[in-house]
């Protein structure tokens, strides 16, 4: 098996292998493994004493940041305090400097009490206890040998872990399920106790030995977990509910969050009483051996255990899941269900392949998957999906996002110059008429781009990364021009360069260095004013608000609307032409020089036949692209009629200045289609693990991964409203899309948009 080798960050120790109940259904005793019987029922000093040693090295050698241990029998509390004791004294000696020690431990709870809580606390050792709900339910399976209840017993350890001395090592509450059991009652008694966590556990099972199904019924286990879901909507999600939250999480793009579901490679190991070294013990459910490595603490490495093919084949994600799962569309959420529920015996040399099938669970699985989704999708999906409107809001939102994340990592880094800037910049919003100013100055699609660029170079520990941040300043100076307010503003400039976003760049009289001049609102436009400091002349220009380009005053241009000779009066949006931004390089293309005069008027003029097109023939794209496209910068180096966009300048469109009049409707819609796109998914997960499947393309009979049949098809959408014949392929593809594994609820959505626009 080939891939990088996948470190462990989980063990689970083994510390006790005997236990104080006969719960019929635990995996351990009652299923086919029966190897317990020839453990020591203790685990010893040596095999404490090396499987920490042999942990801690692991860690080191990976440079892991934390490793979880998992106290675990048989029951764990048999071990005694001072076994215990001993256990996290050489665990936490082991790790003193290596990597951080999370320790917890799975028990029934009967033998739980204030001594044993008090030596957790010491150690913060987390406490997760089991119960399968209220005392009928938790009466099925958990009982002691001669029949007697434990649940008194269980709810008593719970309510002493409930107590505030306690309630931090609270780790919750895992539950078997049995769909015998109501399953309403069994979830209101949980929440009843009020757990941080409700773990439900299916129980192990192989196609050998299949779970019950009292009805007969392929999704008798996902109906009574829908059931619970219904009900736990009902009381508002009191408590999270592992589950329910890793189905939702890779609905929408996010990963797994439990072992038992989702393509995450897994990285536990298991550590007998006796040292030995084995994979996941629920292994133990389908054979004799089944979880055996032959490797042991003394002898072995815990690499050497990562690199066993049993334990391989449980971190190849997709790859390691059968044929009939990798084209199932359920895939991403439900990851082929738990290793241990695939097993089949079968009649071949290679045991691998008895595990090469579906779950024993896979109605289920899939029922579940399928029966949350229709359940939340609705609420599940980000209103910026369908509402242009919202999208821009959330695209706001996003930058400003970026701007306080910046204030805070520079940590003073921007000196005196950035802390004024942030003062002024409160100042301004909190004033009349400052905060829509600043909000328009920072909607400028290439303030993205700056804050990115100053985020990477903090973070990169660049050489004058703090001066990067300076430009906050221009952005204020442009709010404050914006809204007319009566504030004097020190604005850094670049190179000679005093650069305005959305307004122009002025050219500083003296030498070509950096520096700070004051800017200030006039009757009629504003004010830049530098006094000499010896080194520099003073410098002194009145800018007249719309006045034209002059000696050092470069204004931003605007296109469109009827202005540019030969075009229909009104027949277009009025764009930026923003062709003098310092950070309009972020499109794949180089940005032009600033056009000339006539330059502009001739592209002025094609953006306006070119609008009055679209509007004739897509209306709905013409409106919405009125509302969402706001600047245009030339490019150089794009294909004729091919648009460019930007990594994070939403509304702002690359194009080559000298597009025909037959090229620049197709950029245009493509443009808008493409930034579009990617706003959306700035904002949402449309599809999750691109490239590990291959879409076929109707129009080109290619095989590409998911994002780039996406991105094609919705182009093409929008391009049949224009020209009919581009929509040939795309129900077909639109159908392919709806079918695949790596679409989220959010990508769902848009496909059900884009069908209702074809």
């Amino acid at each position: 098996m080939t891939g990088p080798l996948v470190p462990f960050r989980e063990i689970v120790l083994k510390v006790h292998s005997r236990c104080d109940l006969a719960c019929d259904h635990c995996y351990v005793y009652e299923h086919a493994d029966q190897s317990w019987r020839t453990r020591p029922k203790t685990i010893s000093d040596e095999v404490i004493f090396r499987t920490a040693q042999r942990l801690a090295e692991h860690a080191k050698t990976h440079a892991l940041p934390s490793v979880s241990v998992i106290l675990h029998g048989g029951e764990p509390l048999l071990a005694g305090p001072a076994r215990l004791r001993r256990i996290c004294e050489e665990l936490t000696a082991a790790f003193d400097g290596v990597a951080e020690l999370d320790l917890r431990i799975h028990t029934n709870g009967l033998q739980l009490s204030p001594r044993y809580l008090d030596l957790f606390s010491e150690y913060d050792v987390k406490v997760g206890i089991s119960l399968d709900g209220d005392r009928e339910a938790n009466d099925r399976h958990r009982r002691f040998a001669d029949g007697r209840s434990s649940h008194p017993l269980v709810l008593k350890a719970v309510e002493l872990l409930r107590q505030e001395r306690y309630r931090h090592l609270n780790l919750g509450l895992l539950c078997t399920i049995d769909i015998e059991n109501d399953p309403r009652a069994v979830l209101d008694a949980l929440v009843e106790l009020d757990p941080p966590l409700i773990d439900f556990l299916l129980p192990h099972a192989t196609w050998d030995e299949p779970p019950p199904r009292p009805d007969g019924s392929r999704t008798a286990y996902a109906d009574w977990l829908l059931a619970v879901f219904d009900r736990w909507q009902e009381q508002g999600r009191p408590v999270p509910v592992r589950l329910f939250s890793s189905v939702l999480s890779t609905l929408s793009g996010g990963p797994s969050l439990t072992e038992s579901l989702g393509l995450a490679p897994t990285d536990l190991v298991v550590v007998e009483t006796d040292g030995q070294l084995e994979q996941v013990d629920s292994l133990k459910s389908a054979y004799e051996g089944a979880a055996a490595t032959g490797f042991d603490v003394f002898t072995h490495a815990f690499d050497e255990v990562a690199a066993h093919p049993g334990v391989r084949a449980r971190q190849l994600g997709l790859d390691g899941v059968s044929e009939t799962c990798r084209s199932c569309p359920v895939v991403r959420s439900c990851g082929g269900g738990l290793y241990t529920h695939r097993y089949k015996s079968v009649d071949a040399v290679d045991p691998a392949r008895a595990f090469d099938h579906p779950s024993v669970y896979c109605d289920d699985l899939e029922a579940l998957v399928r029966g949350i989704e229709e359940r939340t999708s609705a609420s599940a999906v980000p209103a910026a999906v369908a509402d242009p409107a919202e999208l821009g809001a959330e695209q706001r939102d996003l930058t400003r996002t970026a701007l306080a994340v910046l204030h805070s990592d520079l940590n003073g880094l921007g000196g005196d110059h950035w802390a004024a800037a942030w003062e002024l910049a409160s100042t301004v919003e909190g004033s009349e008429g400052g905060s829509r100013g600043l909000d328009e100055a920072l909607a400028h699609p290439y303030a993205r781009s700056w804050l990115h660029d100053a985020l990477s170079a903090v973070h990169e520990e660049r050489p004058g990364a703090g001066r990067v941040a300076w430009r906050l300043s221009s952005y204020v100076a442009a709010a404050v021009v914006r809204a007319g307010l009566d504030l004097a503003v020190p604005v850094a400039y670049r190179d000679g360069v005093l650069a305005l976003p959305g307004l122009g760049s002025l050219r500083i009289d003296g030498p070509q260095d950096d520096g700070t001049a004051q800017v200030r609102v006039t009757d009629d436009g504003f004010l830049v004013r530098r006094t000499g400091d010896g080194r520099q002349g003073a410098f002194e220009r009145r800018i007249v608000r719309g006045g034209a380009a002059g000696r050092d005053w470069l204004p931003v241009r605007r296109l469109g609307g009827g202005d540019a000779p030969g075009a229909a009066p009104g027949s277009a949006p009025r764009w930026v032409l923003d062709d003098l931004d310092p950070y309009r390089d972020c499109f794949p293309a180089r940005p032009a020089a600033r056009l000339r005069q006539d330059e502009a008027d001739r592209l002025g003029a094609g953006l306006d036949r070119a609008w009055a097109r679209i509007a004739k023939r897509a209306p709905r794209h013409a409106a919405e692209m009125a509302e969402s496209l706001t600047t245009v910068t030339p490019l150089n180096g794009p294909a004729p009629g091919e648009p460019s966009v930007g990594r994070h300048g939403y509304g702002a469109l690359g194009i080559r200045p000298d597009d025909s009049a037959e090229q620049l409707p197709h950029a245009l819609l493509r443009g808008h289609r493409r930034a579009k796109l990617r706003a959306l998914l700035d904002v949402t997960d449309l599809y999750a693990a691109d490239g590990s499947w291959e879409h076929r393309t109707p129009w080109q009979e290619e095989l590409v991964p998911f994002s780039r049949l996406l991105a094609e098809t919705y182009e093409r959408v929008a391009l049949g409203a224009f020209e009919p014949h581009y929509l040939d392929g795309v129900p077909q593809a639109i159908e392919t899309l709806e079918h695949a594994a790596e679409l989220t609820v959010s990508g769902k959505q848009l496909l059900d948009l884009m069908r209702k626009e074809v």
